[in-house]
């Protein structure tokens, strides 16, 4: 059980995440690969994901970083330093710029949970060496490409169903009526200011006058999740439910029918795809496709002018442009940012 006390003034600081959170996804959708959770409702996503990563070669590096993310219990906190407010760029190199102290002392505690011999990619990893993390920030991308972005469709709806009811509880009855909304989810109770849910374990989440941010999550299953480090920013991190036909009813729906029509179904996927910049390869694993083919539909999207491409570093990344967007959401382009 995990109790939250909101005394002192802490449910005025109280935050709602805009979204769910890329990297605490890619850390939640690796355990629940891992291990049989939620069968009727993530078994489909399992097996789709698990021949994705064989298509698009990256099963053996994702077996590599399951050891920093085993399939229950602890994972490191600087594997999700985001609170629902930062892209997959961002927190990447969130992840990146971890001190090595602190990637030494995550690792360690890491490590004590582990059985059997020390795996190699978590020694890597925790001496800091530069090869290692471009190792570990290159497949965290490749992965959250192949096992979460193509999903993006159910989680906003799901995040949104979850953002409007927490938005109603809020105008009807202030940072109370918010926080007793939450009360509503299974297992979570509140008592006066104090708020308890189920948890792996016992634990008191202390604020500390700080604010706490509220994080829905699409692969967080039974109970919520919250740092264990208590210095850093508070996060909670909770379940969307999804329901057993999420999948099907994504795959029969996977594109705005008149987009469809218009530039193809598997362009109308691509352009949706790429709320997220992505490279050729990244966005070839999400959509199933031939690196070639993935390439092409890029390059027709650019010369209509709702994609764009340039390089950064050593990546070529792909972007939806302001027509792109306004394209598939059926709304007139924002064009103030937009070049003369």
């Amino acid at each position: 059980m995990l109790q939250v006390d909101f005394g002192g003034g802490a449910l005025g600081r109280v935050r709602v995440a805009r979204g769910a959170d890329p990297l605490w996804e890619a850390a939640l959708s690796l355990q629940l690969l891992q291990n049989r959770q939620e069968s009727l409702a993530y078994d489909t996503w399992r097996r789709e994901v698990r021949g994705a990563l064989h298509r698009t070669g990256l099963a053996d590096d994702v077996r590599a970083l399951m050891p920093l993310c085993p399939p229950t219990g602890y994972f490191p906190d600087f594997l999700t330093p985001g609170r629902g407010d930062t892209g997959v760029e961002e927190s990447v190199d969130c992840v990146l710029s971890t001190p090595r102290r602190r990637l030494a002392a995550e690792l360690t505690r890491l490590c004590r949970d582990l059985r059997g011999p020390l795996p190699r990619s978590v020694r890597w990893v925790a001496t800091g060496d530069v090869g290692a993390l471009h190792w570990l920030g290159t497949t965290l991308r490749r992965y959250h490409a192949v096992a979460v972005a193509p999903y993006a469709a159910a989680i906003r709806a799901r995040v949104a169903d979850d953002r409007a009811r927490r938005a109603e509880a809020a105008l009807g009855g202030g940072a109370e009526g918010l926080l007793a909304s939450y009360a509503e989810l299974p297992g979570w109770h509140l008592r006066g200011t104090r708020l308890t849910t189920p948890y792996p374990e016992a634990r008191s989440l202390q604020l500390g006058g700080r604010t706490l941010t509220l994080v829905p999550s699409f692969f967080c299953v039974r109970t919520p999740l919250a740092l264990v480090d208590e210095a850093l920013p508070p996060v909670l991190v909770h379940p969307l439910h999804p329901d057993p036909g999420w999948l099907p009813r994504l795959r029969a729906g996977a594109a705005t029918p008149s987009v469809a029509h218009l530039i193809g179904a598997s362009r109308a996927q691509l352009l949706d795809l790429l709320r997220t910049p992505m490279t050729t390869t990244e966005v070839a694993g999400a959509l199933r496709l031939a690196p070639s083919t993935a390439s092409r539909h890029a390059a027709v999207l650019r010369e209509a002018g709702l994609v764009s491409t340039r390089r950064e570093g050593n990546r070529v990344l792909h972007r939806r442009t302001p027509l792109g967007r306004a394209l598939l959401e059926g709304a007139a382009p924002d064009t103030s940012a937009a070049p003369g």
